[in-house]
């Protein structure tokens, strides 16, 4: 399993990032996905799960509204838009393969930085 992140960088609050992911290794197409973050000094923190076909989504309540998941499963990728990012969305995201808390890879993480 590989799972490559980008997308990553500093914004102002209210700005936007849009993080993608690269898998390889497993079978994407059949696997549910998710993103997570780790901000200085706090626990792993799930974001966002998608299902393997896309249709079903699931969101942390602190960013429902402002980030939206999707995938490509045509060329294995998947994203996570950022929206109206606020200072407390500083964190490493990770893409990992499973759903919500429960995931068994993840990625090495992006950097994400508001203020």
């Amino acid at each position: 399993v590989q799972l490559v992140e980008s997308g990553g960088g500093s914004v102002q609050p209210g700005g936007s990032l849009k993080l993608s992911c690269a898998a390889s290794g497993f079978n994407f197409r059949g696997s549910h996905m998710s993103w997570q973050r780790q901000a200085p000094g706090k626990e792993l923190e799930w974001v966002s799960s998608i299902f393997n076909d896309g249709v079903f989504k699931t969101y942390a309540d602190s960013v429902k509204g402002r980030f939206a998941i999707s995938r490509d499963n045509g060329n294995n990728t998947l994203y996570l838009q950022l929206d109206d990012l606020k200072t407390e969305d500083t964190a490493i995201y990770f893409c990992a393969k499973g759903w919500e808390k429960n995931f068994a890879a993840r990625g090495q993480g992006t950097q994400v930085t508001v203020s």
